[in-house]
């Protein structure tokens, strides 16, 4: 038996939209920097992981990465190392979710969220700044106790609370975000407005998109 035809038409519509994705990484015209993507804990072995896109617990519901590590281009690693030890006196430290991200996830991303929920996560044709090795996704955790500390939200939250300016937030929600932002801003980062968790080093239209996975990193 056929299917009815408005199942046919969505069907249509589900193939023309998935035909539309790109199969590579956008061109881009110009000169760019040469890619120096080094693995975050080797420049500071101290800030911690928390690589969910290396497990099912992510938007995805499924691992995405098959390493759980953090790469990003030695600037910004530096910098991220920077706020690290600043935040030292203020008792905490840097725990990552994610930096470099092979085009690829980011195709994979924009394909599996639904088209009212694109506005989180970035169009393949622009490419990402992830894909760049400039963006970085991280919070707090205390010194004292080891704990991630609370925030407005949970990372990859897709709702309004996520946003920088969010007013809703309890005091020490907004407290932790502060310090967060200033920590990241000082080191020369670029606050996403409507994720907490999510800043873009200044220079990342320095570099070019990427499409290189986690496996031929090795060693870097």
């Amino acid at each position: 038996m056929g299917r009815p035809a408005h199942a046919a038409s969505a069907l249509l519509a589900l193939a023309v939209g998935c035909a539309s994705v790109p199969d590579r990484p956008p061109h881009e015209a110009g000169r760019f920097r040469a890619s120096d993507l080094v693995e975050l804990v080797r420049i500071e072995p101290k800030v911690r992981l928390d690589v969910r896109y290396a497990t099912e617990r992510n938007f995805v519901g499924r691992p995405v990465y098959r390493q759980a590590r953090v790469f990003l281009q030695r600037p910004a690693a530096e910098a991220v190392a920077r706020a690290h030890r600043g935040l030292a006196a203020r008792g905490f430290g840097l725990l990552v979710f994610d930096g470099y991200r092979p085009w690829s996830v980011t195709r994979l991303f924009w394909e599996v969220t639904p088209r009212h929920l694109r506005d989180f996560v970035a169009n393949p044709r622009q490419g990402s700044r992830h894909n760049r090795g400039c963006a970085v996704d991280l919070t707090l955790f205390d010194l004292a106790t080891g704990r991630e500390v609370e925030m407005p939200t949970p990372y990859d939250d897709f709702t309004e609370k996520a946003a920088q300016d969010y007013a809703g937030a309890t005091p020490a929600q907004a407290a932790h975000r502060a310090i967060l932002r200033d920590a990241m801003v000082k080191e020369g980062f670029l606050v996403f407005p409507s994720e907490w968790w999510h800043f873009d080093y200044g220079s990342w239209r320095e570099y070019p998109i990427l499409d290189v996975p986690f496996e031929e990193l090795a060693g870097r």
